[in-house]
């Protein structure tokens, strides 16, 4: 791990709550931070000693968080946790093509983003991106609050019938049928794949 960077990457920080339990954390260890987002933490000054690092470390792995200390790993995280973002806690989604976005957000080109994630995940970057979708889907129908045409809409799906399909690819289920059931199969995020 560079120890002279001011920013800490940490894997499975995918949603609010995974901030609280990472600030709790910090704040049991005393360290100073700036700020704590999703995937990362801002150090308050450049660097933490290793004893700092490793009682880090440990804390987090005991709460399903780990410290991502290469360049790749770290570059990985970032793109899984923007579509998180982008999927489970935006109002508004993508009004632009997914590797236009991310290409533009990491200022890397979108092949050679899509290589790494594929060689590193056992997964396309689509797939993670269609997978996050449908597990959004199976939320907002376990709410029972929306349509799933305004599912679908919201989700940025160009017709029910699209959704309809990826959702029963990946679950073996339509989203009507899914709705009836009762038990949830929802998947924790960092499961999703």
């Amino acid at each position: 791990m560079n120890q002279s960077s001011s920013i800490l990457f940490v894997k499975n920080m995918v949603c609010p709550r995974c901030i609280t339990a990472v600030q709790k954390i910090v704040d049991q260890l005393e360290i100073p931070i700036e700020s704590i987002d999703l995937g990362k933490i801002e150090l308050k000054g450049n660097s933490l000693d290793s004893n700092q690092i490793s009682n880090l470390s440990k804390a987090l792995l005991e709460d399903g968080f780990a410290l991502l200390n290469d360049n790749d790993s770290q570059l990985i995280e970032q793109v899984k946790t923007s579509i998180i973002e982008l999927v489970h806690h935006q109002d508004e989604m993508l009004k632009m093509n997914l590797s236009t976005f991310l290409s533009e957000k990491f200022k890397k080109d979108y092949k050679a983003l899509s290589t790494l994630f594929s060689e590193n995940e056992n997964t396309t970057i689509e797939k993670y991106y269609i997978a996050q979708r449908i597990e959004r889907a199976k939320e907002l129908l376990s709410y029972g609050e929306m349509s799933i045409k305004e599912i679908a809409h919201s989700l940025h799906y160009s017709n029910v019938a699209h959704l309809s399909n990826q959702f029963k690819k990946l679950t073996g289920f339509t989203p009507s049928q899914y709705k009836d059931k009762q038990d949830s199969d929802r998947q924790n995020l960092t499961d999703v794949s």
